[in-house]
């Protein structure tokens, strides 16, 4: 997997992630709420709440907090009324970032996403001037005890996966297109493949490689936007040099 989500497991190793975990139900529900809004609440019929569904099942959130999240983005339930926007911008060494929000009050959310950007050497762009280095993808980690390589290539692509990545030393990368990812991710476990994880993100079609000062400021730039409030999830073209994923670990 990328540089970046090497960071991201060792800072989960380290315990550096205990404040976004107590956040996740809550963006659990809000992407739950969103989803709903846009293209009501039955799951069958809308793709987006069946995978913000799937990943809040995942994450054990429970079923009242899901039902009630649905009935607030139907407006069965009152509750605040939240809107999809993403932010794009640089990092040092000229990392190419988007910032996926969710927020009731875009005045309160782009001054604060700015700010970050700045604190940390980077440069909020203009709509655009990123976001073409990446691809929307479905993304399944599977650990590569799970399978030998030939069979994982054989079952992901039987499954209608698009691409294995398998250069990572502990997990395959399964590519899949958007629609795909929990459909694929079904068939794998079905025949005995245990999956770690599945979701959609945006990923890089080529990346930048950071050292020294230049990789610690990408690291805490990531960390702090992932720590915000509004923030939905933070995409990156980075690749961190072993050195620096070694500094951190």
């Amino acid at each position: 997997m990328s540089g970046h989500s090497k960071w991201v497991n060792i800072r989960i190793k380290k315990g550096k992630m205990d404040a976004l975990r107590g956040k996740t139900f809550t963006r659990l529900a809000k992407e739950i709420i969103a989803a709903a809004r846009a293209g009501g609440g039955d799951p069958n019929n809308n793709l987006r709440l069946r995978n913000a569904i799937q990943k809040a099942r995942e994450a054990s959130m429970p079923a009242d907090n899901i039902k009630r999240s649905i009935l607030r983005g139907t407006g069965e339930l009152e509750g605040v009324q939240y809107e999809d926007v993403t932010y794009e911008g640089y990092g040092p060494g000229g990392v190419a970032v988007l910032v996926q929000c969710m927020t009731d009050n875009r005045n309160r959310t782009a001054p604060e996403v700015r700010s970050i950007f700045r604190a940390h050497g980077g440069n909020m762009g203009e709509n655009g001037c990123v976001s073409y280095l990446f691809d929307q993808k479905g993304v399944i980690a599977v650990g590569k005890g799970a399978a030998d390589e030939d069979t994982m290539l054989m079952a992901a692509l039987d499954a209608g996966a698009e691409d294995v990545k398998t250069e990572d030393e502990e997990v395959y990368e399964i590519l899949t297109a958007p629609a795909d990812v929990y459909t694929v991710k079904e068939a794998l476990e079905a025949a005995g493949i245990a999956v770690q994880e599945a979701d959609t993100r945006m990923v890089p079609q080529t990346t930048v490689t950071v050292t020294g000062k230049d990789a610690q400021q990408v690291m805490k730039l990531l960390e702090d936007l992932e720590e915000n409030d509004d923030v939905q999830a933070v995409f990156a073209n980075v690749a961190f040099s072993e050195e620096a994923l070694e500094s951190l670990a």
